[in-house]
């Protein structure tokens, strides 16, 4: 680049705002880039530059060695190419890269390989990494924009193809209004001229539509929305549930990034709760929107559309989201409260506290605590909207927040043979985010004026520990159950008369199963294994699933043996699962 990017905006006679207006970005964040020397050498910078570049011209010229060849859309080849792989190169591959690697070495004739996944999952860099893998002279990357459509895409790739290149990739494709309609173009011609096609971005909605329909047994899909701990651990250098309860889901962190190099702290996904709903509203609500605006049939719109209509659906997602976390924290509440085998809550809140604390807090009202706590969740939900949300409106988003994998249900069994439905969120970072600023508006509650500041502190500590025990519970049987082969189920079980195995991990073909107690403790203690060592339930177990061949306490301490059960570490269990 001989010229600096405010040296090229200059030359365009654009001031920053009309430039920034140009490049689908706000002038705040334009001149971050223009400003900052440090951020020359990001990808980012230079994908603005390159557009830039374009501005004032009716294509995006660029120069091939021996040739000159005019573009409808956004394509980089070369040098701007091997840029784009430079700029990723220190970063670790994710677990999916691998059939990334598959597809782009295999026979794949008539499909095309679609990377989706929300935000911040590492989509982007996993394309970069590919580009060093291939031959920088039959290789191409495009980044849509919202001004393409399918017909000049296509023309581009046939202009790629009598070029000589076989290997493409098309970054943000969901943002031609026309792809669920026209995406069968992509596989049914240029695939099967010899084209290696990977598409990606982040309306993860629109893809799984397009599946259903257009692309229908034309693609093979890799799926990143998904990031277990094993990968948090290894990617970010992190090896600790706690930070993965609080933060997991996206490859963002405070002073860390994998996805994106310029990523600032301000856009760390799960910070607090105003962070998370920005989130919630790009990554999933407008995904979602953004998918159903441009189904032309009307086919998924249907009892969303009248919420679209009156600019009330982002909110409306937003507001399902928040209460499904919501009631996730009144149940962690109302449990500890009805608990049979630890004691009541104030009980464990008075644990090892001191005396002078305890006065107060037994004049704590546990009936009014949960009566403040439902009426702050309904005062919250209440002010997110204009309009009523009817059970039509939660089940259809509900459906849609299946198919992004926000949520998986992991069904929970019971003694009595039946089944009910277990919702797990597969990004904790937002379920935490949210129940700790839930937790902390019921603190700032009149009902605990009189409260010291430190037994505030403390209050909110215990029942943050809980919620972080709970979802430890969820985080362990999701990745159990999406690692197990299909000859292994892992669920948790109930029993009619009180209490619960945390994981039950049945295996159909050895007829046996081991069983599991998951603790947020660092601690060997005896009433982790209470259940564990009841006679009464191991035989109701063993009954249905076969020989109990081991118990196990899943903790965040040292791996030792005590009174017939094992106690494993939790970091090290999810990090062996493959």
């Amino acid at each position: 680049m001989s010229v600096t990017l405010k040296e090229l905006r200059i030359s365009k006679g654009l001031n920053q705002a009309q430039c920034a207006e140009y490049l689908g970005m706000s002038t705040r964040n334009y001149q971050n880039y223009e400003n900052d020397a440090a951020k020359a050498n990001t990808a980012r910078y230079h994908a603005i530059y390159q557009k830039l570049e374009s501005y004032g011209q009716s294509v995006v010229s660029v120069s091939l060695p021996s040739q000159t060849t005019e573009f409808h859309t956004n394509v980089v080849t070369g040098a701007g190419l091997q840029a784009l792989a430079n700029s990723v190169a220190k970063y670790g591959k994710r677990d999916c890269f691998s059939a990334l690697q598959k597809f782009m070495n295999g026979s794949y004739d008539g499909k095309i390989c679609i990377l989706y996944g929300l935000r911040r999952t590492g989509k982007t860099t996993l394309l970069f990494q590919m580009l060093s893998e291939l031959p920088i002279e039959k290789t191409a990357y495009i980044k849509v924009q919202t001004i393409d459509d399918m017909s000049r895409l296509t023309k581009d790739l046939k202009a790629l193809f009598e070029l000589g290149y076989r290997y493409v990739f098309i970054d943000e494709i969901t943002l031609l209004s026309d792809f669920i309609d026209t995406a069968a173009v992509l596989s049914d011609v240029f695939s099967m001229m010899g084209m290696k096609i990977v598409v990606s971005g982040t309306d993860s909605l629109g893809f799984a539509m397009a599946n259903r329909d257009e692309l229908y047994d034309r693609s093979v899909t890799i799926h990143t929305s998904f990031i277990p701990f094993r990968e948090y651990a290894r990617l970010l250098n992190i090896r600790s549930v706690d930070s993965y309860i609080e933060y997991g889901g996206t490859l963002k962190m405070e002073n860390m990034s994998f996805d994106d190099p310029d990523a600032a702290f301000d856009e760390v996904a799960f910070r607090d709760d105003e962070s998370t709903r920005k989130y919630i509203d790009t990554a999933i609500s407008r995904n979602i929107q953004h998918t159903l605006k441009n189904d032309h049939y009307g086919e998924y719109f249907n009892q969303l559309r009248e919420l679209y209509e009156k600019g009330e659906l982002t909110n409306v997602i937003n507001r399902i989201v928040q209460h499904m976390n919501h009631r996730f924290v009144l149940r962690v509440v109302e449990d500890e409260f009805k608990s049979h085998d630890f004691g009541s809550a104030k009980e464990l809140l008075l644990h090892d506290l001191p005396a002078e604390r305890a006065t107060v807090l037994y004049d704590v009202n546990e009936k009014q605590i949960l009566e403040r706590l439902k009426a702050i969740i309904e005062v919250k939900e209440k002010s997110e909207t204009t309009v009523p949300i009817t059970q039509e409106h939660i089940d259809k988003v509900k459906k849609y927040l299946l198919m992004l994998d926000l949520i998986v249900n992991c069904p929970e069994r019971y003694e009595s043979g039946k089944q009910a439905e277990h919702i797990v969120f597969s990004q904790p970072g937002m379920r935490y985010a949210i129940a700790k600023a839930l937790v902390y508006s019921l603190m700032q509650d009149a009902y605990f004026a009189s409260i010291s500041e430190a037994d505030k502190a403390y209050i909110t500590g215990k029942i943050l520990d809980d919620v972080k025990g709970r979802m430890l519970e969820d985080i362990v049987l999701l990745e159990v159950r999406k690692t197990a082969p299909s000859t292994m189920e892992a669920f948790k079980f109930k029993f009619d008369a009180g209490g619960e195995f945390d994981m039950v991990i049945y295996d159909k073909a050895g007829q046996n199963c081991r069983i599991y107690e998951i603790k947020h403790s660092t601690e060997v203690n005896e009433k982790q294994t209470l259940h564990l060592r009841d006679a009464e339930k191991c035989q109701i177990v063993e009954n249905r699933f076969g020989p109990i061949s081991g118990k196990f306490v899943l903790y965040r301490g040292k791996d030792t043996f005590a009174e017939g059960v094992q106690y494993l570490n939790v970091e090290n269990f999810l990090c062996g699962l493959k």
